[in-house]
């Protein structure tokens, strides 16, 4: 399996430093990665989450919350949607089948209008959480307009599975390889997953918005940036639930470091790290940074 890893359009929070600890100052806004799997399988093209899509670029206040768009500031690029990257690939829209999403928040599914012939896979209670909207926030961060005409949904029932390291209820999914597992994280919403992917030498765990930034994973100290940890808590479902699945992701970098690699949606040095280039980079962008240093 070939794995890519896709930015699909950065945030930029108010607070600059305060969020992504790595910002000049205060008063700049910040950057978050979108940070979205694309794997090269033997069902096709699958995408883990889809970041924000094309309609989200040329319509964003008829897609998205005024609330959200004033927080986070979505860097709005055509070429950093990931239908746009999956075409510099050399590949098709049709050719992706099926979509693996970790939650159906704004920023992780506003790109599944581009892939209108894939099968969308996730927790049952995420799409009804969606649905039914029962909060002022749930409506902000749920966009119909992302998703509500779909009818290609592979629901997962979060009390079935198997155990996998430690976690338990993991599913394989229908119609895609052993290697991808669907790995409920509930807390930022009620039908949060994780997506465990399988490579030559080792499992990768996109692990959504269990955590927003890198030091929370750290085993003897973990820590985070006084806006991201504002931020996880007015956007949790069930933040004691939230809390312990940080802990048990700590656990499991700590017994299993070697052998899986963890990294959650939106840091910018974990996407660094793993992509080998700059978040602002297009997958273009990022091409030509490894020809460079090649």
């Amino acid at each position: 399996m070939r794995i890519h890893h896709l930015n699909c359009i950065s945030t930029c929070p108010l607070g600059g430093r305060l969020m992504d600890g790595r910002s000049r100052s205060l008063l700049e806004r910040g950057e978050l990665a979108c940070h979205c799997l694309l794997l090269e399988t033997s069902a096709g093209l699958v995408l883990v989450d889809t970041g924000f899509g094309l309609k989200d670029v040329h319509d964003p206040r008829g897609r998205l919350s005024r609330f959200f768009l004033m927080l986070v500031s979505p860097d709005f690029r055509e070429e950093l949607t990931a239908v746009r990257q999956i075409r510099r690939l050399g590949a098709e829209p049709r050719d992706v089948r099926h979509i693996v999403l970790t939650h159906l928040d704004f920023d992780h599914a506003g790109g599944l209008d581009d892939f209108p012939h894939a099968t969308v896979h996730l927790l049952g209670d995420e799409l009804s959480a969606a649905f039914e909207q029962r909060t002022w926030l749930d409506r902000q961060r749920y966009r119909p307009e992302q998703w509500a005409r779909r009818s290609r949904w592979a629901k997962y029932a979060p009390e079935e599975g198997e155990h996998w390291y430690g976690f338990s209820k993991v599913r394989e999914l229908r119609g895609l390889p052993p290697e991808i597992l669907l790995i409920p994280l509930i807390g930022h919403t009620l039908g949060h997953a994780g997506v465990a992917v399988r490579d030559e030498n080792r499992w990768l765990l996109a692990a959504g918005d269990a955590y927003f930034y890198w030091g929370e994973m750290d085993v003897e100290a973990p820590r985070c940036t006084p806006g991201l940890r504002l931020y996880q808590w007015m956007m949790d479902k069930r933040r004691g639930k939230r809390l312990e699945n940080q802990q048990r992701l700590r656990e499991l970098k700590a017994k299993r470091g070697g052998e899986i690699e963890i990294f959650c949606s939106h840091d910018a040095t974990e996407f660094e790290r793993l992509a080998g280039v700059a978040p602002a980079l297009s997958l273009e962008g990022l091409e030509q940074a490894r020809h460079r240093h090649a």
